[in-house]
């Protein structure tokens, strides 16, 4: 079998390969590329279990980047165990052909307690006084102090947040050379997530993400040599497309105007109680499971959402059917976003009453996916003096709120989960594949049948 590494450049489309990607670029005209038509919701831990298991949601289970627990009646976002996976993986496949095969998952999603052989994850460590200390989770455990040892700490602040940038992906990619070079594995997965970030922030504008794409196409080019000198096999992959949004719509607060929602004074703020809500969503960027614990609302709910601008379609139980999202995870209703749209996860009507996590980087607590993390709130006069005065205050052993994060969603420029119409912006499947005919398309859950096979291929 063949060594192979597959880099998972996110938001990599064929519309933004060129000038600015001589790298990528280069490794096209010697490789095949298809189009991949994203499977819905096209975010991060959908794609990612589409590709390494070869199913729909409705058998892998992953139906977003989070959902409502109906057990525990708390929504789950950004969850690490792989156990939440349902059905053999890529790498648990390739074992069977050969006992020897080893597999490493270098930051890819579900990397905690893996099959894979080799596994590191972004885990930060949480105190008992409220503190956060930033980490990585490894597998084995004792590779986590020699890979810092050897690296450095993860830049864990670049990884997401207001300051995410290209050192986060560095540092993966240097991990995953470190990974290479003492364990040789089979099969080496690596997450590269830089262009996720400014793409949300600007949008498809070229002259502001340029500098972006070619950053990140320095960190992949520099890793397909590296592969390439030690006879390892490359393939570049990518989730989804980003493309332009301007409007944020607030799905929860629809329905709070309805009495729908229960919420909870904390202190003088709100939060949202979902178990002792008749109907709220649990956004995703571009799709939102709506979740109806009265069933006597369900029509009415559906009725509210297809007159709500900005939502484009209303998946109900035959439609979670035809797209492969009928899942007991997924929500009774699931609304699309239209091009131009998002849903955020906002419930509170008056900012002053917003709960404390709304203004920080709590990617847990949030009722849904927050893309306006990635701002520094503009009212703030002078914000390098604030974080480094937070910063002061931890580095003596206080206690500090890092609240820096608006609350204007308005401020999100690109977005992702439905998909899109144009395939320019649709993800890319990049590599020697010769079962793959030059421009051809293909669906999602057919990724992993042309990885599976450029694994096993003799020759």
């Amino acid at each position: 079998m063949p060594r192979t590494a597959i880099l998972n450049v996110v938001g990599l489309t064929r519309r933004l390969i060129g000038e600015h990607t001589p790298n990528i670029r280069a490794f096209v005209e010697r490789n095949r590329l298809a189009l991949i038509e994203p499977v819905l919701p096209a975010v991060t831990c959908t794609a990612q279990a589409t590709y390494v298991t070869g199913n729909a949601a409705c058998d892998h289970g992953v139906v977003a980047n989070g959902w409502y627990d109906r057990d525990y009646a708390e929504h789950r976002f950004w969850k690490q165990p792989e156990q939440l996976v349902q059905g053999k993986k890529l790498w648990d496949l390739l074992r069977q052909q050969d006992p020897e095969f080893t597999c490493a998952k270098v930051f890819w999603w579900f990397n905690m307690h893996s099959t894979a052989d080799f596994a590191i994850t972004p885990r930060p460590l949480y105190l008992s006084d409220g503190g956060k200390v930033f980490d990585v989770h490894t597998q084995p455990m004792g590779m986590r102090d020699r890979i810092k040892k050897d690296l450095g700490a993860f830049p864990f602040m670049n990884f997401w947040g207001p300051a995410s940038g290209i050192e986060s992906s560095k540092w993966i990619a240097a991990s995953a050379r470190w990974i290479e070079e003492k364990h040789w594995p089979s099969l080496s997965l690596v997450y590269l997530p830089h262009l996720d970030y400014n793409l949300q922030r600007v949008g498809l504008n070229m002259p502001l993400i340029e500098e972006d794409l070619r950053q990140i196409d320095e960190v992949v080019g520099d890793l397909i040599k590296f592969y390439e000198r030690r006879q390892i096999q490359v393939i570049l992959l990518s989730e989804y497309g980003i493309t332009d949004v301007d409007q944020p719509v607030h799905l929860n607060r629809i329905f709070r105007e309805k009495n729908w929602l229960s919420i909870k004074d904390e202190l003088g703020t709100e939060t949202l109680d979902l178990g002792g809500s008749k109907a709220f969503a649990i956004a995703d960027h571009q799709l939102a499971h709506v979740y109806v614990n009265d069933p006597a609302l369900l029509s009415e709910v559906r009725d509210v959402l297809e007159k709500t601008p900005g939502v484009q379609q209303v998946l109900g139980k035959v439609e979670k059917h035809y797209a492969g999202l009928n899942h007991e995870r997924s929500g009774d209703l699931i609304a699309v976003a239209d091009a131009k749209s998002w849903f955020t996860y906002y419930y509170w009507q008056d900012d002053a009453k917003a709960p404390e996590f709304a203004r920080c980087v709590d990617i847990h607590r949030k009722c849904g996916y927050d893309p306006v993390e990635l701002f520094v709130d503009p009212k703030i006069a002078f914000p390098k003096l604030k974080v480094g005065y937070k910063l002061a205050r931890k580095l003596m052993g206080f206690r500090m709120k890092m609240d820096l994060i608006p609350l204007d969603a308005t401020l999100v420029k690109g977005s992702h989960g439905r998909i899109p119409e144009d395939v320019e912006d649709w993800p890319v499947l990049i590599g020697d594949l010769p079962q793959l005919p030059r421009a051809a398309s293909l669906q999602a859950t057919q990724v992993f049948g042309q990885l599976y096979e450029a694994c096993t291929r003799k020759g």
